[in-house]
């Protein structure tokens, strides 16, 4: 059968190739522009199959495929790698939903590869074993690679772990009127639920995260985090504004949990930035996380034309600033989660609950 797969899973494949036929990954800035003087040697790249491990050893100008235990299977080309890994990149330009690469699989056979995705733990998606020219050492790290050739990249899916519910405060609604709110199906309903409820007198009371796993993650991170990623929600119905790093200015400028500083805006940035590598490299919303990153290596960013940047975690202040200059919130699906919808309980308490969701554009 076929191996077929998305844009964003064939992608793993075209880094593994394109990393083994250049042999360097460049270090990227927060506007995804590499920085000419600023790269990494690839001694050698580690990936396991269902058929065992295998390890891609740059040696010279040729890759030698081995096993872990250096006996050697095949040596080819680094320049194979590369037209290989164009060849791949026009076909994942041209292709839709799950799709095959014939040729791209046969060539993948032949290097002992035989899925798209390695077998990995939760947030790593290639091990490689950098050299880093500044200490003078080899390092195997752990990266998961988020590719532009498809769709924005998610950070933090939408699901009912990531509902943050608020109290309806200053209002009660007859039926009809929680009816009436909760059938608006507008282009921009979420928004215009919201309003309407503002309209009615109501004030919006951050209750709970609903998820207690998320909860006690996002604590884990900073006590802080559920009220500024609620108030963070809520900023973006008032202002229409989606990207975190223009929101964090929001919200310094409101300072909404009384920060007592002259310049609460860094208060917001250091945490929500806080946030956004945690999730990127390892915590989960729905797993109980212990503090531990998977990915410790950090981000491989394939870019449209191909390119591949690295944004590696021992440059922390650049990783984050690259998360912060492009994470926006997503608005979910209003027919999934709860979302977006007035809830009453037994006690005529009145509820509505907001979704956090993620993307990297």
């Amino acid at each position: 059968m076929a191996i077929t797969g998305n844009k964003g899973e064939w992608s793993e494949i075209y880094t593994l190739l394109k990393l083994l036929g250049e042999g360097k990954v460049y270090a990227g800035d927060q506007n995804l522009n590499k920085i000419q003087d600023l790269f990494y040697p690839i001694i050698m790249i580690l990936r396991q199959e269902k058929e065992g491990n295998y390890n891609y050893k740059l040696f010279d100008k040729d890759v030698v495929i081995q096993t872990p235990e250096g006996e050697e299977l095949l040596r080819i080309s680094a320049s194979v790698f590369l037209d290989e890994a164009e060849k791949l990149l026009s076909a994942i330009n041209s292709g839709n939903g799950a799709f095959p690469v014939p040729e791209t699989e046969l060539f993948m056979h032949k290097i002992k590869c035989h899925s798209i995705k390695a077998k990995s733990s939760d947030k790593t998606d290639i091990r490689i074993i950098l050299h880093d020219r500044r200490t003078k050492f080899n390092s195997e790290m752990g990266f998961s690679i988020k590719s532009q050739l498809g769709g924005d990249s998610t950070l933090i899916n939408a699901s009912k772990t990531t509902n943050f519910t608020f109290k309806i405060g200053n209002l009660l609604l007859t039926d009809k009127d929680i009816a009436r709110i909760n059938s608006i199906a507008t282009k921009n309903k979420v928004y215009d639920r919201y309003n309407a409820i503002k309209e009615c007198g109501g004030k919006f009371i951050f209750d709970s995260v609903d998820n207690h796993t998320f909860r006690n993650n996002l604590i884990m991170l900073d006590g802080n985090l559920p009220s500024i990623i609620a108030n963070l929600l809520t900023a973006r119905l008032e202002t229409g504004e989606t990207r975190l790093k223009e929101l964090s200015i929001v919200l310094g400028k409101d300072n909404p949990l009384k920060f007592d500083t002259d310049n609460p805006t860094v208060f917001y940035e250091y945490k929500i930035k806080h946030l956004l590598t945690s999730v990127a490299l390892g915590m989960m919303p729905a797993k109980c996380w212990n503090g531990q990153y998977d990915a410790n290596g950090g981000y491989l960013v394939v870019k449209k034309d191909g390119e591949i940047l690295c944004y590696h975690f021992y440059d922390r202040n650049r990783f984050e600033d690259y998360l912060f200059a492009n994470a926006y919130l997503e608005r979910s699906s209003t027919t999934r989660h709860e979302y977006a919808t007035i809830i009453k309980d037994d006690n005529n308490n009145m509820f509505f609950k907001l979704n956090l969701q993620v993307r990297l554009k």
